[in-house]
């Protein structure tokens, strides 16, 4: 075998190994491309107050302050005007407008994901699903929330911001669709991010 033999097959030989790896890379390229999962919405306003009013002729009002968390939003705050003892529901919703006097004009409950009214931490609910509240004996609730599986700014699917709070005559029964059975809104306020 003489030299130029050798320069041949060596020449051939590479261009095998070569070819080999840029087929292995080209075949494992698009599997790890197309099971990537895409990255969870994050949010990026900081904070947000949400300044509750009166609807449907009461005089519940209160104000909410809240922040993004972990894997959603966290909600503290107080509402008042609400009769001693008393549970009611509250709810995010859709549509950031309180003009109307039942506040009927900010929609139904926020669902982007299509899912049947339930509670808050089950597998199935909407969400802007949270548990009830209660008032104290001055009709006074401590709101203590963490609402998950939710955005604060950014304008992805699940984000809150811009959106309504609304606090329901009643409480949540969790079950009836598709709202609770929480009866009239009793305030309204629109989830306005810091500046």
């Amino acid at each position: 075998m003489t030299m130029h033999h050798r320069h041949h097959l060596l020449a051939i030989a590479a261009a095998c190994v070569l070819a080999a790896c840029s087929t292995t890379a080209e075949k494992s390229q698009p599997a790890s491309t197309s099971t990537a999962e895409p990255a969870a919405a994050t949010s990026t306003a900081s904070s947000a107050t949400v300044n509750l009013a009166p609807a449907s002729g009461s005089l519940v009002s209160g104000k909410l302050n809240m922040m993004p968390m972990d894997d959603g939003v966290h909600i503290t705050g107080q509402v008042g005007g609400l009769g001693a003892g008393q549970t009611h529901a509250i709810h995010v919703h859709e549509t950031g407008d309180c003009s109307a006097a039942d506040a009927s004009s900010a929609g139904g409950h926020f669902n982007p994901t299509g899912n049947e009214h339930g509670r808050a931490g089950t597998p199935v609910h909407h969400a802007g699903d949270m548990d009830n509240i209660v008032a104290n004996a001055e009709g006074v609730a401590d709101i203590n929330i963490h609402l998950a599986g939710v955005s604060l700014g950014g304008g992805a699917a699940n984000d809150i911001a811009g959106r309504a709070v609304i606090v329901h005559a009643a409480p949540d029964d969790y079950t009836s669709q598709p709202a609770g059975n929480a009866g009239a809104r009793v305030a309204c306020g629109i989830i306005t991010p810091a500046p």
